[in-house]
């Protein structure tokens, strides 16, 4: 330490009248002289750099992990992406730590957050081990595949692809997905915790599902590995329809009814 610092030192501390405001005058010189001597933290100001208050819980670069709560985010739709944050903004679904970060943000500044996320091309890691019965994964693999036209379900895979990878540029992928998410946003569209644009054909759907159907299906999907290279369709097929009405999906030709393909 140089001499003129330990002269500031010895000069404040002799004007302190006890030992322990002496010790404080001290301790306010020290932080002083350091917070002067040291230099302004450079902050890079770039998107990923402002993002890592999403990568904080969703994984480095939103890949999350098979485990879990939080969902990636890595190469979904950018329109899907898009329409959650609103949702989140908007208050169709409610997490107050979602709500929180983007609540101040534009339409503009989501859109920006929603395209880098689903610019991303990064590997899955391996699906989760089933923890349920050969009878329950069977009922899951029906449901997604074939629906339940009984129930007026119809299948996850008439909306979500045959390969349940999405299809851009607003319906998302299923696979790749924590086992315990899935099974918390079905239940939360079949009690109405969780909304979307309307007419929300996700709520109309879970709402149709038993607890043990909801099982079943976040079971068998969570047990598929996603191909390598697997991404979202493109675009919707030509001349094929939503089983039921969807806000927010970009598809408006709609089947009067039908559960199944």
């Amino acid at each position: 330490m140089h001499h003129t610092t330990l002269t500031v030192f010895r000069t404040l501390a002799r004007g302190c009248k006890t030992r322990v405001a002496a010790a404080m005058c001290v301790l306010g010189a020290c932080l002083s002289v350091s917070f002067g001597a040291s230099a302004t933290p450079v902050f890079e100001d770039t998107l990923a750099q402002r993002l890592q208050a999403c990568t904080g819980c969703h994984g480095e670069q939103g890949r999350a992990s098979p485990g879990g709560y939080m969902p990636r985010l890595a190469g979904k739709p950018a329109g899907y992406l898009f329409h959650q944050l609103l949702n989140f903004r908007d208050g169709r679904r409610g997490y107050g730590p979602m709500t929180s970060l983007v609540d101040p943000l534009s339409d503009d500044y989501l859109e920006e957050i929603a395209a880098h996320f689903a610019s991303l091309d990064l590997t899955y890691p391996p699906p989760q081990p089933a923890t349920a019965s050969a009878a329950t994964l069977e009922r899951g693999e029906r449901l997604v595949r074939q629906g339940d036209p009984a129930a007026q379900v119809p299948a996850c895979s008439r909306c979500h692809g045959d390969a349940m990878m999405g299809v851009a540029p607003a319906i998302p992928g299923l696979l790749g997905l924590p086992r315990d998410y899935v099974n918390a946003q079905l239940g939360a569209w079949r009690t109405g915790k969780r909304r979307a644009q309307a007419p929300d054909c996700m709520a109309h759907v879970a709402k149709q599902l038993s607890l043990s159907d909801i099982h079943a299906v976040s079971q068998w999907l969570a047990m598929q590995p996603v191909p390598p290279g697997a991404k979202p369709l493109a675009a919707w097929p030509a001349g094929q329809r939503l089983p039921v009405a969807c806000g927010g999906v970009g598809v408006d030709a709609v089947e009067a009814s039908g559960a199944s393909r």
